[in-house]
């Protein structure tokens, strides 16, 4: 299959679930100092090659968005790499996915600086080794994938370069849990754990009460986000960093998305909070922080029950809580998450995380190198 791309304006992006290939995520991206370039892909499959027909990319079997969002992220002073947040969409055969990649890198080179490094895909699609039996527990938990070197000899089984590489870090949280939003609200409890209700209501009774707070409360809402990486020990992003998620415009662009901060209070105090963001079918759960105080009256489970009927409302069919353990090992950093999100009543998705296509194979190897030191998320 040949695979061509076709640089746009950003602000023509189409519609996506996928909140980090949209126009909205091209536009914070640029506010926050980074380069963002959209490009539509076509291809040219083997058996129309010959007469030279080209299709755009949506008519591609499975489906999936025709354009992709790629973000110039610095690597020091005169080198770069390409990173591409949950994209491409576009779910090829499974035994065709690194050739796809490969294709698609060799192609997208030509439309990148001559400093660029890697690109890097952060996958949306689901992991291979999730429909593997033999990778599932008696009790039906995921043990998740295999080692490094099994992954990348499937991904880059008949590619012309096996080039493809597993990176060290995954940018985006590659486990997480979707709640189905299209049913009623019954039945949306109704799938949630006994204790996940229970805590709702609870919540209530305590007099816990849930507002759209808006970009005026920011300052209360970093407060708690403070609160919380000092708890977990997170390192902590400026207010300048959340205060521009608010200030993106969304006029004439054909994918925007909306965002709400929602805060969870009682008796006038804040107590947790999360920001919240939509784009066509799904919402997502992007940044969250609670108060280290009255943790008895469950307001985080209030504000996630607020998040849910608004996604609802907005007519979602899913909402994204976006990022747990794959598994619940209670050794991993993201155990909590996955034993709190998970009471909701939503099933697990396993994507297959960040792959690299090295460009420039000596700079590749020496950045891997460093990388390889540290780890953890950094929201695309």
């Amino acid at each position: 299959m040949d695979v061509s791309v076709i640089p746009k304006k950003t602000r023509h992006l189409i519609p996506t679930p996928h909140l980090q290939q949209t126009a909205y995520w091209g536009r914070l991206k640029k506010q926050q100092g980074r380069q963002a370039r959209a490009f539509d892909l076509m291809v040219k499959p083997k058996e129309r090659a010959e007469n030279g027909q080209t299709e755009s990319m949506h008519s591609y079997p499975r489906g999936g968005s025709r354009d992709m969002l790629v973000v110039l992220r610095s690597l020091g002073t005169d080198s770069c790499m390409a990173y591409v947040p949950f994209g491409p969409e576009l779910l090829p055969d499974e035994e065709r996915r690194g050739c796809w990649l490969e294709n698609l890198s060799e192609e997208l080179r030509t439309q990148l600086p001559e400093n660029c490094v890697f690109i890097r895909y952060d996958l949306p699609w689901q992991s291979p080794w999730a429909d593997e039996p033999d990778r599932y527990t008696e009790d039906n938990q995921w043990m998740g994938a295999p080692k490094v070197r099994v992954q990348e000899m499937r991904m880059n089984f008949d590619t012309e370069h096996w080039n493809l590489r597993k990176a060290p870090t995954d940018l985006l949280p590659p486990d997480t849990v979707l709640v189905d939003v299209a049913s009623d609200r019954d039945r949306i409890l109704a799938r949630m754990k006994p204790k996940t209700r229970y805590n709702i209501r609870l919540s209530a009774k305590k007099g816990v009460t849930v507002r759209d707070a808006g970009m005026e409360g920011l300052a209360a809402w970093y407060d708690l986000y403070c609160q919380t990486a000092r708890r977990h020990n997170m390192s902590l992003n400026d207010m300048d960093y959340f205060a521009s998620v608010f200030q993106v415009k969304n006029r004439q662009c054909q994918s925007p998305a909306s965002v709400h901060l929602l805060m969870a209070e009682a008796e006038g105090k804040p107590l947790a909070g999360i920001i919240l963001a939509i784009s066509g079918s799904r919402a997502t759960y992007l940044y969250g922080a609670s108060s280290s105080d009255h943790k008895n009256r469950m307001a985080s489970y209030a504000v996630q029950w607020e998040a849910i009927s608004r996604a609802r409302k907005a007519g979602c069919r899913e909402y994204d809580l976006f990022g747990v353990s794959p598994y619940p090992d209670p050794e991993h950093p993201m155990y909590g998450l996955y034993r709190f999100k998970t009471g909701f009543g939503g099933w697990m998705l396993h994507r297959q995380g960040c792959w690299d296509y090295p460009l420039d194979e000596a700079a590749y190897d020496v950045y891997r190198a460093s990388e390889m030191a540290g780890s953890g998320f950094i929201m695309g």
